[in-house]
């Protein structure tokens, strides 16, 4: 591997290992989750002195208020907190971690490498459902819920992935996922597209997704199988296969592995059916249709 080890100078390195410990023993703590991401966020952005002065009932600007009441997870809303079928009593948890996460790549911290890799490990380790060590998360990642993502060890994440987790996705250890892939675990009725199914969507050990590459939902690729740029992968890949294009196709085995690897096909088997993940929707929960169409096809109408 063509890489060195670089690390930060003495002083810097002892401030930012304070910062992440005491940030994650906050976390790990009784303290309330609003108030800790608050504060946070607060003065990782340098607004102390005004939020302190709004505490105190001073005067400020309409714009400051909505600045600094914006640090806190309880005055946000995200897309997913839309989706009707999701477990309300773990999302409220996650929301606050993923408004931490968001904001935090927002700030002039987030372009410095070794802090920023070692803060978002620290927060995967609270917003997954289970994270490995020694896993790299670059900038920019987005998750539709974060808690149903699971992780291996060793696994890189680079630049503006999004990892959606409305079924379920895992990633197995020393994975590599590249810049602007998208993995999906949930999919729209062609018809009816306000029908949502959630799928378990897998990613081996030691696979690679490559570049602006997207994985369809309840789709597994394969351990030590890569997933070439641009692709779109919508059946599984087999392991130790070479697949891309649109829709990708098995072009070839990893060479060496070819003891071991299923022989070459022209298409990947879809066993998206036998990963569905089943949901009951509340029978408190209010929904609605944001459409509001009534499109009904002439092949099925009375």
């Amino acid at each position: 591997m063509t890489k060195v080890n670089v690390s930060l100078p003495a002083e810097a390195e002892a401030n930012v290992a304070a910062f992440i410990d005491e940030v994650d023993e906050r976390l790990s703590s009784e303290e309330e989750i609003c108030r800790v991401v608050t504060e946070t966020l607060v003065d990782l952005h340098g607004d102390r002195e005004a939020y302190d002065r709004w505490q105190a009932g001073e005067d400020i600007s309409a714009a400051e208020r909505v600045r600094l009441q914006g640090y806190d997870p309880c005055n946000a809303t995200l897309e997913s907190e839309y989706y009707a079928e999701k477990d309300e009593d773990r999302f409220q948890r996650s929301k606050y971690l993923q408004w931490l996460w968001r904001q935090f790549d927002a700030t002039p911290m987030a372009d410095n490498v070794d802090f920023a890799l070692r803060f978002r490990q620290m927060l995967a380790d609270h917003l997954f459902e289970e994270c490995g060590d020694d896993c790299r998360f670059f900038k920019g990642i987005t998750f539709t819920y974060g808690h149903n993502i699971t992780v291996g060890d060793n696994v890189v994440i680079h630049d503006d992935v999004h990892l959606d987790d409305r079924g379920k996705l895992t990633i197995g250890d020393r994975a590599s996922i590249s810049d602007n892939a998208h993995l999906y675990s949930h999919d729209h009725d062609v018809v009816d597209q306000t029908d949502v199914e959630n799928y378990h969507t897998i990613v081996g050990d030691d696979a690679r997704v490559t570049y602006d590459a997207m994985v369809r939902a309840g789709c597994r690729v394969g351990e030590n199988a890569v997933v070439g740029a641009r692709s779109v992968v919508q059946g599984d890949v087999p392991d130790h296969h070479v697949a891309a294009g649109i829709p990708a196709t098995s072009l070839k085995v990893k060479p060496g592995w070819e003891s071991v690897a299923d022989p070459v096909e022209d298409t990947l088997r879809n066993r998206q059916a036998e990963r569905r993940i089943e949901y009951d929707l509340p029978k408190e929960v209010e929904t609605f249709d944001e459409f509001q169409r009534e499109l009904t096809p002439p092949d099925t109408a009375e």
